[in-house]
């Protein structure tokens, strides 16, 4: 055992005076979350991978906390990997065709045999309940039956995909019983034909049509591909159209390609929020949920940022933006009522209906200037591109009203400034009246930007 010197006794000791603190404000960080989320319905898929990898179990330990704040879960698991073992396992070859599988008769009992196990696999996690685990103290119960109508995919430019299938229906009656009677609802990747038929089904495809005709507050689907952009970063935000954009450059038949296909159907057919999740991040559901940021790549109909002019609305979220800035004195102090009076010069940069950034444009009219002003991004989401995208929306508007020319005082953001397209100017470049109130004593740097 480690012996415990005097500094690891100063780590414990601090460790025991900020974590509670830490925890309780990570409680109230996430309380909005809980009460938006209260009896809301998400749909859940996730790959076969996730099993043979060993984390259903952390998977299943965070959707029993989701059911326990009373969230109606419907979980989707595929069974890709498990049935390529049982196709070896039977010396029955493999063969996709435009990302789907065709499904011969023999194919078929290898694919009905992986997903039984999967299930089974998923209802035993579900029944832990052992003291000192995430699951003390649960009652889950799981819910599985033929709630989904296939037909079959049949032939396609001279394929035939035999027990392949796709949705024809989904019984929502039945699904949205068992979901208010409190039960997790379990689908494997299979459905079912009036005739009795069994027919093989996409998971990314099942789970978006669940989703839509359930009508559930959220589709989730965990992957193994990470959503990136050109240059390799994750992507955080997307709307349809840009989803759709970003799936046509995806090889045919990739899962990623799948799953943006069937978030941007999903979305299209009215489920508002689709997140595409990194399956290989422990509580990588939690941290997308009760994260603002998240940790994955959202889909919604439209985007979520909105560059606008400020109304009387948005005058607690900038009183919060602003404070820390006003304390540290990076900003000059704004009483509330002087805010309030000058509303109309101010912009906002609002981001899933939270205020992330603004900035005030005051006209010289005489002199064709506007001195831009109260410019602030949070903290949070420096970085990533906002504060450009606030200048850009200061410089339109400044050229709509007319001005030429655009300048700032700032005591500590010169460099940024400098970058943007900023040049040093001298209390003589400003317009007379701003001259009369220049504050000698803060000794602001000016800049200047034609415009």
């Amino acid at each position: 055992m480690t012996p415990i010197t005097p500094a690891t006794e100063t780590t414990v000791a601090e460790m025991r005076t900020v974590l509670p603190h830490q925890f309780v404000q990570w409680l109230r960080d996430v309380a909005p979350y809980v009460h938006t989320f209260h009896n809301k319905t998400f749909v859940i898929a996730f790959g076969g991978e996730l099993i043979d990898n060993g984390d259903l179990q952390d998977l299943v330990f965070d959707v029993s906390l989701l059911i326990a704040m009373c969230m109606r879960i419907v979980l989707i698991p595929g069974a890709r990997p498990q049935i390529e073992k049982q196709l070896m396992l039977r010396q029955i070859p493999s063969e996709f065709v435009n990302g789907i599988r065709v499904t011969s008769a023999d194919t078929l009992e290898a694919v009905k045999e992986a997903c039984g196990a999967v299930r089974l696999s998923v209802e035993a996690a579900f029944s832990q309940g052992l003291p000192n685990t995430p699951m003390a103290g649960s009652s889950i119960h799981v819910v599985s039956g033929n709630f989904i109508t296939a037909k079959p995919v049949g032939v396609l430019d001279g394929v035939d995909y035999q027990h392949a299938g796709v949705v024809r229906k989904v019984n929502r009656e039945a699904i949205e019983a068992q979901l208010k009677a409190d039960q997790v609802v379990l689908l494997s990747p299979l459905g079912f034909s009036p005739t009795g038929e069994v027919f093989n089904l996409s998971t990314p495809e099942l789970a978006s049509a669940v989703a839509s005709q359930i009508h559930a507050d959220k589709l989730i689907i965990l992957s193994h591909e990470d959503v990136l952009d050109e240059h390799g970063e994750q992507i955080q935000t997307l709307d349809v159209r840009q989803a759709e954009a970003l799936e046509e450059t995806l090889p045919v038949g990739s899962f990623l390609r799948q799953t943006l296909a069937a978030v941007c159907d999903a979305v299209n057919a009215g489920v508002p929020r689709a997140h595409i999740v990194p399956a290989k991040l422990d509580g990588g559901v939690l941290l997308e949920l009760f994260q603002h940021d998240g940790v994955g790549c959202m889909v919604t109909q439209n985007s979520l940022e909105s560059l606008r002019v400020a109304t009387v609305d948005d005058l607690g979220g900038i009183l919060q933006l602003i404070a820390p800035l006003e304390q540290d004195g990076t900003l000059v102090p704004r009483g509330r009522e002087k805010l309030e009076a000058e509303l109309p010069f101010f912009s906002v940069l609002e981001y899933d209906n939270v205020i992330f950034g603004c900035a005030a444009l005051y006209p010289f009219k005489e002199e064709q200037m506007g001195e831009m002003a109260c410019f602030s991004v949070d903290p949070s989401m420096q970085g990533m591109g906002f504060g450009e995208r606030m200048l850009e929306h200061i410089e339109a508007r400044a050229r709509r009203e007319g001005m030429k020319a655009l300048f700032v005082l700032t005591t500590r953001t010169a460099h940024w400034f400098l970058k943007h397209g900023f040049v040093p100017g001298t209390v003589n470049d400003l317009p007379d009246n701003r001259q009369k109130i220049y504050n000698w004593q803060r000794r602001s740097q000016i800049f200047v930007k034609k415009i």
